[in-house]
C-alpha cells in the first residue's frame, strides 16, 4: 500500500514536469496579465514546432499593447521563414506613431527581402544628412574652388514596400509553372 502511493506521487510529479517542460507557465500567465489570450495549447504547439514561445509572445504583447491586432499564426510563420519579428513589430509601432502608412505584410516583406525595417522607418522619419569631403580645384588662371555637399537621405517606405513586393512577384511570374511543362503537346514526337 505505501508502495503504490510512493510510485503514484512519483507518477504525479513527473507528470507535472513533463506538462511545465511542453508549456511555458510562466509566459501564459503574464500574457494573461498583460490582457493578450494565448491558449495553453497554442504554446504547446509552439514547442512541438520548435519555435521558441517567447520570441512570439513577447513581440505579441508589445503589439497588443501598442493597439496592433496581430495573429499569432502569422507572427509565427514570419518567424519560421527567418524574419526577426521584434524588429518587425517595433517598426510597425513606431510607423503608426508617425502616421506611415505600413502593414504587416509589407514590413515582414521589407524583413525577409534582407532591409532592416527598423532602420528605414526610423530613417523615413528622421531623414539621414551625409556630408562629403571638401573638394578642391584649381582654374588655369589661378582661382580656386572649393565645394562641400551635403545630402539628405529619406527612405520612402511605401515605394520601398512596393519594389520588394513587385520584384518577388515579378521572379515568381518569370519562372515557368510545373503544370505548363507537364501539359505539353505529345503529337510532336517523331517515331
Amino acid at each position: 500500500m505505501v508502495v503504490e502511493s510512493v510510485v503514484l506521487i512519483v507518477a504525479i510529479i513527473l507528470a507535472v514536469l513533463v506538462f511545465l517542460r511542453f508549456i511555458p507557465l510562466n509566459l501564459w500567465i503574464s500574457a494573461l496579465a498583460s490582457g493578450v489570450h494565448v491558449s495553453i495549447f497554442t504554446l504547446m504547439g509552439m514547442r512541438i514546432r520548435r519555435v521558441p514561445p517567447a520570441k512570439i509572445v513577447g513581440p505579441l504583447i508589445k503589439a497588443e499593447k501598442a493597439g496592433l491586432n496581430m495573429q499569432i499564426s502569422k507572427m509565427e510563420a514570419h518567424f519560421l521563414a527567418g524574419g526577426n519579428l521584434d524588429r518587425v513589430i517595433t517598426a510597425l509601432i513606431t510607423a503608426r506613431g508617425a502616421n506611415i502608412k505600413l502593414d504587416f505584410p509589407e514590413a515582414c516583406a521589407i524583413d525577409l527581402a534582407g532591409r532592416d525595417v527598423l532602420q528605414a522607418v526610423q530613417m523615413s522619419v528622421n531623414p539621414k544628412v551625409i556630408e562629403t569631403p571638401v573638394v578642391a580645384a584649381i582654374a588655369k588662371d589661378g582661382i580656386e574652388l572649393r565645394a562641400k555637399a551635403r545630402v539628405t537621405v529619406r527612405a520612402n517606405i511605401e515605394r520601398l514596400a512596393r519594389r520588394r513586393l513587385l520584384r518577388a512577384s515579378a521572379r515568381a511570374s518569370s519562372r515557368p509553372s510545373a503544370l505548363r511543362r507537364r501539359t505539353r503537346p505529345c503529337w510532336k514526337t517523331r517515331i
